[in-house]
């Protein structure tokens, strides 16, 4: 991992802008508040950070994250020294806030997805990394960071949250031993947790348990998907995260090799999430101008869910098949 160029890049940046992408996790949230906090720390430097969409509640316990700007009320023409981007797989992941990326003196893109293209100035891309959470902090151990007690807890809460709890398959000896130096410096793994997976909404509880009932099996139980339509959303007066965790409830059906979950977006515009035990879903999900990782990816598709799902059926059989 060639981080060298950090350091001098944000030594030399008077104005820092950090960026997640679409629909934030516990996995870019904490990327950019533990990086934001690191940079305070160890360059004594201030770093806007950015919401491209709505921030959910479980995790407005993050250091610095209520601080952060939202892409309606920031001012666009503005011009940064620097724009880093955390765990955004592609630019448009971004949506309005390309153009603060473009108009940037230097832009930096770290991240772990293995369809990431490398379309900044300096790419630090680890495909095999757990979370984009470990690799910032293989960065700060490898270029000598101090890291904080509130830069801890942002990491932790990456690596714990894209591992599923350390339960997943890219829960590696790395990913482990970060998480056990982040509890060395004072995280309490039982606070993080429950803020992460026992912090939920009735509203979002009984939406998911609908979103279950209503799961449709194909393929001799081997492919199981759901809908979520704005309706359902209204119905049970949840968030736009709602569906947060859902793929993850039906890959784990002792018969699924494959769950996806098909959100209505917008008119004709259908969000998937996709989870398997072993197809490549990211290949699926680039077919349709996403991507993500082998067993865990997600794409937009320009249709209704309907269709969206009969498109993401196809995809699935032909690589099945």
């Amino acid at each position: 991992m060639d981080c060298s160029k950090l350091n001098d890049i944000i030594k030399s940046s008077k104005n820092i802008l950090i960026i997640s992408h679409i629909n934030p996790d516990g996995d870019t949230l904490g990327s950019m508040c533990g990086l934001a906090n690191a940079i305070k720390d160890n360059f004594k430097k201030h770093c806007d950070t950015l919401l491209i969409s709505n921030l959910p509640k479980i995790y407005e316990f993050l250091p610095l994250v209520k601080e952060s700007k939202n892409i309606e009320s920031i001012d666009k023409s503005r011009e940064y020294d620097l724009v880093i981007n955390v765990d955004v797989a592609a630019i448009d992941r971004i949506c309005d806030a390309q153009i603060l990326f473009e108009k940037a003196k230097s832009t930096v893109n770290i991240d772990h997805h293995k369809t990431n293209n490398g379309y900044a100035d300096l790419n630090i891309i680890e495909p095999d990394a757990s979370s984009t959470g470990e690799i910032i902090y293989r960065i700060m151990k490898k270029l000598g960071w101090e890291i904080s007690y509130d830069t801890a807890v942002c990491l932790y809460t990456a690596i714990l949250t894209d591992t599923g709890s350390f339960r997943f398959d890219n829960t590696s000896p790395k990913a482990l031993e970060a998480a056990s130096v982040l509890v060395g410096l004072g995280v309490k793994p039982s606070e993080i947790y429950k803020y992460c997976y026992e912090s939920n909404p009735k509203s979002l509880v009984l939406l998911q348990a609908y979103c279950v009932e209503k799961a449709v099996f194909s393929e001799d139980n081997k492919i199981v998907y759901t809908t979520v339509y704005k309706k359902d959303i209204e119905k049970f007066n949840a968030g736009e995260d709602c569906t947060e965790g859902l793929t993850e409830k039906l890959r784990a059906i002792t018969t699924t090799e494959v769950a996806f979950v098909v959100k209505q977006s917008g008119h004709n515009i259908s969000k998937v999430s996709m989870r398997s035990k072993g197809l490549d879903v990211a290949a699926v999900c680039a077919a349709f101008g996403g991507g993500g990782h082998t067993l865990a990816a997600g794409c937009v598709v320009k249709s209704s869910v309907e269709e969206t799902v009969r498109k993401i059926l196809d995809e699935v059989n032909k690589k099945m098949y």
